[in-house]
This record gives C-alpha cells, sequence and structure tokens, in this order.
C-alpha cells in the first residue's frame, strides 16, 4: 500500500488548487453580497485580499502627477485614505511607467526604493505592485505591502492578486460609469447646472442640514421676463445662448456654498445659505441690476434681459421646504404682476395655508370676490371694473390671487375658481342694475383655459347668465355687461380650439378682453384669431413708460393701434396722476390702477 506525503508534488498542487477554489468563492460571495455600496465593497475587497495574502496594507491608489491612496486597508492604522506621494518617488512608479506589475521581496536592498518614507518612517520591506485597468485606462495601481521580508510571492499569489486587480478594474468602471449616469440625470443638459430632480434631493438634504447646523437659508425663484419673445423672435437656438449665457452670470454671482439649479424653463432656483429673506432680496436686486445693465452677448447681436424673483427664508424652526416652495411661488406671481424686473419677499402670513386647505376652500365654497374700477381717462368717470378673486379661511381672514393662483393652475384647481367668481360677477352684474346701474357698466372677470375647456362649466354658465339675465329688471341687447379677460400667463396649445371654447359666450353677447397685452407674441396671435373688443396694456410697459422714449413710443402705437381697429385699451398699473394724463394724451381709453381706487371686497 503506497503512503502519500506533503513531499509528493501531487499533494502541493492540489493543495494549491484548493487554495485558490476557496480564494474564488469568497471572491464571489463578497461581490455578490446585499447592502454594501460601491465604496464599501472595494474596502471590503481590499481587506480580504490582505488577510488572505498575509499583508500589513492594501492600497487601491489612483496614479497621475501623485499616487493618491483612493481606497485602504490597513492593519497597522498608519496609512490613511487620501494620503499621497509624488509619482516619481513613490513605490508605484516603475508600475506607472511600464503598466506592468512589480514584485520586491526586500525594499531595503532595492536601490530605488531603500530611502522611501514607506521603508523608512513605516518599516515595509515587501512590496507587490499590480495595474489596475479602469475602462480603456490604466491609470490605477493595486499595492500590497507588509513589514517583514520574504521570497516573491508565488504564481497562485500572483495569480489571486490579478484577479483582485481585474475585479477592482470592474467595479471602479461601473462605479463611473453609474456616477456619470447618475450626473447625466441630475445635470440640465443645455446649462449645466443642477436640474429640478437635483435641485428637488439637495433641497432635502439642506432641510436636513439646518438643525444640526443651526443656520438656516434663503431660497430665491427667478424667472427671466418675456423669454418666449425672445425664442419667437430670434429663435430657440439662440435663447439657448441667453440661458447659458445668464446661468453662468447666476453661477458666478454666487458666493461660496451657494448654489443655483435650473428650475425648468427659464426659471432658476437660488439656495442662498445663512441668509435672510432681506439678505436674499438684496443678493437678487444685485443681480437684477447686473442684468439690466449687461445684456447678454449671442450670435445676433446683444439682448437686454431682465428678470422677476421671488424670495422666502427656510428657518430653524421649519420642518418642511414645500410650503416654503409654495411661498416663493407667490411671491414671484407678485413680481411679475407688479410689472416684472421686481424682487418680491413671501408675505409673512400669521396662518398656514397650502394645498390641502385650497382643495377644502374650494369644497365649501369659500372664494370670494374683489373689485378694482376701471375708468375713462378723458372724463374720469368709472366705467367697469374687474373682479379679483379671493379666498376665504375657515377662520375668515382673505388670502389674494397672488397666494392661490399657481397652486391652482399647478392642480387643475383653476376651473372650479373661475366657476365661482364668474357666478358672483353675474349676481351682483343682477343687483346693480336692479339698483338702478347702468346697463352698459362692464364686469372684466379673468377666465382660464382649464375652466374654457370644461364643456359643463360652459354649459352650466351659460345657463347661469340666462336665467340672470331673465331675472334681470334691465332689458339688456345683443351685449351684455360681462368681458371675459383672457391671458397669455397659460399656454394655448390651439388657437382653432380656443376660438371654438370661446364661441358660445361670444354668440350669447360677452365681449373678450386680452389682459396683459404687449408681454409676448402670443397676444397679438389672439387679437388675429378673436374678436377682441379689449386690449389691457401690460402693466409693466405702462409704470417703465416715463423714464423709457422707447417704451412710451410702443404703448402710444398700441393706443393708435387699437383706436383703428375700434379695440379700446385699458391701461393696468396707473399709479399717480400723471402717468394718467400722458396716458390720456396718447389716446389710450380707460385706466386701471391704485391711483384710481384699490381693489375692494364686494
Amino acid at each position: 500500500m503506497l503512503s502519500v506525503n506533503e513531499s509528493d508534488p501531487r499533494v502541493s498542487l492540489t493543495s494549491q488548487s484548493d487554495t485558490h477554489v476557496d480564494r474564488l468563492n469568497a471572491l464571489w460571495k463578497l461581490s455578490v453580497r446585499r447592502g454594501l455600496s460601491d465604496a464599501e465593497r472595494i474596502r471590503a475587497m481590499l481587506a480580504m485580499a490582505a488577510e488572505v495574502l498575509d499583508m500589513d496594507l492594501a492600497v487601491l491608489g489612483e496614479l497621475g502627477e501623485y499616487c493618491t491612496a483612493r481606497y485602504v486597508s490597513d492593519r497597522l492604522g498608519v496609512f490613511p485614505e487620501g494620503s499621497r506621494q509624488a509619482i516619481d518617488v513613490s513605490l508605484c512608479r516603475v508600475v506607472y511607467h511600464t503598466c506592468a506589475p512589480s514584485h520586491i521581496a526586500d525594499l531595503t536592498s532595492h536601490p530605488m526604493h531603500a530611502g522611501n518614507p514607506m521603508v523608512t518612517e513605516f518599516g515595509m520591506r515587501t512590496f507587490s505592485g499590480i495595474p489596475v485597468t479602469v475602462g480603456d485606462e490604466a491609470r490605477w495601481v493595486l499595492a500590497f505591502l507588509r513589514q517583514r521580508s520574504e521570497s516573491p510571492p508565488d504564481a497562485v499569489d500572483i495569480a489571486y492578486m490579478d484577479l483582485i486587480a481585474d475585479w477592482l478594474g470592474n467595479a471602479l468602471h461601473q462605479s463611473a460609469q453609474k456616477d456619470l449616469l447618475q450626473r447625466i440625470a441630475l445635470t440640465d443638459p443645455l446649462t449645466g447646472l443642477p436640474n429640478r430632480r437635483a435641485a428637488e434631493e439637495r433641497l432635502q438634504k439642506e432641510r436636513a442640514r439646518t438643525p444640526r447646523d443651526g443656520h438656516g437659508f434663503a431660497l430665491a425663484l427667478v424667472d427671466l421676463d418675456h423669454f418666449k419673445m425672445v425664442n419667437d423672435r430670434y429663435g430657440h437656438a439662440v435663447g439657448d445662448e441667453v440661458l447659458n449665457a445668464v446661468a453662468r452670470r447666476f453661477e458666478s454671482g454666487l458666493r461660496e456654498g451657494d448654489w443655483v439649479a435650473r428650475w425648468g424653463g427659464e426659471e432658476f432656483l437660488f439656495v442662498l445659505h445663512g441668509s435672510t429673506v432681506e439678505d436674499a432680496a438684496s443678493i437678487m436686486e444685485r443681480l437684477a441690476g447686473e442684468a439690466r445693465s449687461t445684456p447678454v452677448q449671442t450670435s445676433v447681436g446683444a439682448i437686454s434681459v431682465s428678470f422677476s424673483a421671488g424670495v422666502a427664508a427656510f428657518g430653524t424652526n421649519d420642518s418642511e421646504t414645500l410650503p416654503m416652495m409654495e411661498k416663493i411661488d407667490h411671491a414671484l406671481y407678485r413680481a411679475k404682476s407688479d410689472g416684472r424686473d421686481q424682487v418680491r419677499m413671501a408675505a409673512h402670513t400669521h396662518f398656514p395655508w397650502n394645498s390641502a386647505l385650497l382643495r377644502q376652500a374650494l369644497a365649501e365654497q369659500r372664494v370670494r370676490q374683489a373689485s378694482q374700477v376701471i375708468v375713462d381717462l378723458q372724463s374720469g368717470q368709472t366705467i367697469a371694473d374687474e373682479a379679483l378673486a379671493r379666498i376665504e379661511t375657515a377662520t375668515g381672514e382673505i388670502v389674494e390671487a397672488q397666494d392661490f393662483v399657481d397652486m391652482a393652475e399647478g392642480l387643475g384647481l383653476m376651473a372650479e375658481i373661475d366657476r365661482q367668481v364668474v357666478r358672483n360677477v353675474m349676481q351682483r352684474c343682477v343687483v346693480r342694475m336692479d339698483q338702478g346701474g347702468a346697463p352698459d357698466f362692464a364686469h372684466f372677470v379673468n377666465v382660464s383655459p382649464q375652466f374654457l375647456a370644461r364643456r359643463d362649466l360652459v354649459e352650466e354658465m351659460l345657463e347661469n347668465a340666462m336665467g340672470y339675465c331673465q331675472t334681470c329688471s334691465v332689458m339688456l341687447g345683443p351685449v351684455k355687461p360681462i368681458v371675459l379677460e383672457l391671458t397669455e400667463r397659460q399656454r394655448i396649445v390651439s388657437l382653432e380650439k380656443l376660438r371654438a371654447d370661446l364661441q358660445p359666450f361670444i354668440d350669447f353677447g360677452f365681449r373678450l378682453a386680452l389682459d396683459d397685452f404687449g408681454s409676448g407674441y402670443s397676444s397679438y396671435l389672439y387679437l388675429a384669431h378673436l374678436p377682441v373688443s379689449f386690449l389691457k396694456i401690460e402693466g409693466w410697459l405702462v409704470s417703465h413708460m416715463r423714464r423709457d422714449r422707447k417704451v412710451a413710443g410702443i404703448v402710444e402705437s398700441l393706443a393708435n393701434f387699437a383706436r383703428k381697429e375700434g379695440v379700446r385699451t385699458v391701461a393696468e398699473h396707473v399709479e399717480d396722476a400723471e402717468t394718467a394724463r400722458i396716458l390720456a394724451d396718447m389716446g389710450v381709453d380707460y385706466g386701471q390702477g391704485w391711483h384710481f381706487g384699490r381693489p375692494q371686497m364686494t
């Protein structure tokens, strides 16, 4: 009977094979273990390899001008991650220059490395370096070091090191690809800024950080004024140039630690650390001044740019960012409503206001109405009013439109608000005429595309209108007192569909007014395709005409054009007697604004 002993070469080969299989099994189990991040898996792989090879130090280093230890397994506790050496004095320089493995059994006797700090300070004696290829680049190295000196690693150990290096190369490549895809998913492709998704994620981190750091932050939402006109006039390629240039300006105008994202379209979101709402308003005013004074240079020449902004502050006692986002939305809406090129701070309300409360208010029919007079600029007589939507809270407080319109539009609730406001307007019209009011007094009321697209609401409104006309003490002719205001704040997909939606009202005798006329190209399309009776001149034009001769020329041209077409003009945002006089001299028919009266609850 033959005995087999360990000196038999076949036994040695079998032992090596078993060892290699065990190592492969351990490698596979670690590579598929759940719950590890990429970085944790790489560190675990280094720790396992160092233990298997009985090494004191395992390093995955990135090569370049320096050899930087990105991932480390160090049982001696002497070499932290992030440590680096100049590549020309590093133990890895031969690997870097030759892209080939290097195994040194005794560093102390090596002419190139005997004086290296890893040898003289940390007592390292054995070194193995294997190049790691990541994608198409070999700019990483896997290094193993041990304090005691031994013979070079055998074939099995070298094969294991090569296998670990290959696995790490694949892991780094996959991680880089994942990071790239993540950056693409979170980056606006046009401006390179964080996109809305990235901004929302970062906002949650800012929210979580605030109670820990004890410092709040401010938010600003910016919307480029009349940007649609740039696209309409010059094309989207030039519009993209403007967006890119504005993004670069915004980035360069921020303090360290602050950031800006492209929120969507021509909107940008700013986060300003440690800022109050007043600080944020000051920063936005500075950026707005720079925008006014420095036109953007494009391939078609210089283009003037201004923006509107809403700002609010998130304090250490705040817990959610959604109410703050709603606040800056409303502040931005107010800035645009006040004539654009303005910065508005979020109102300090002493009652909560959010989408749930809006839905509840609509369900309980707590939509109210304020009215603002419209005056004949020649005679000074009040000839009409405009109905302005308000909502009454459960505790009796009044919420202005600027605080809920954007929210209502986003939630698809504007149709219900319009429904209640229009019904109130028609009721008030009947009461006024029953009390002896002039039958030619007009009531202007805004209607949204959401409302007009609802056939059930349109039919209901017409039925109500016919019922009110039958009960009215005044016999009305073909022209009724109600004027429906249209605005291009909401994009219209089809002018033909809009005309069809409006036709029942036109047939009944309602007239049409174009709100904010002059704010964009679409309003001219409306004028060309719809039987418009009134043009309400954009408030920004009115508020700027006294200090800008070109703007004054635009207002006068609009008045002349409208008069030739038999259309009445209404100037919005008339704030003083001199503006009213100038408008009257230009031939503008009517005026509306605080000079004649602020909105009053009715």
